[in-house]
């Protein structure tokens, strides 16, 4: 897993197909000012980041309180899994 590698989502234009997407990429436009006109959502987390870092840090988070979780059922998964093998 290359750790480096950027994410091609937060490269991605934000389409305006939901009043909520539509206010963000409306107030990130206005507050970024792209030369293209466009908002992706990279720039959506940085205005996001810097004006509400406290909605990030709870998204954040619980994502990664969620793939640890994940992370120990699949460890303990792969040891039952093992023990069984040995057994046979």
């Amino acid at each position: 897993m290359n750790l480096n590698a950027e994410n091609p989502d937060l490269k991605k234009v934000v389409l305006k197909n939901s009043p909520l997407k539509q206010y963000l990429v409306e107030y990130v436009g206005d507050s970024l000012r792209p030369k293209s006109g466009e908002v992706t959502t990279e720039m959506i987390v940085e205005v996001m980041s810097s004006e509400f870092p406290e909605f990030l840090l709870a998204v954040a988070e619980e994502n990664f309180i969620r793939g640890y979780e994940q992370a120990l059922a699949d460890v303990e998964s792969e040891e039952s899994s093992s023990k069984k093998k040995k057994r046979k």
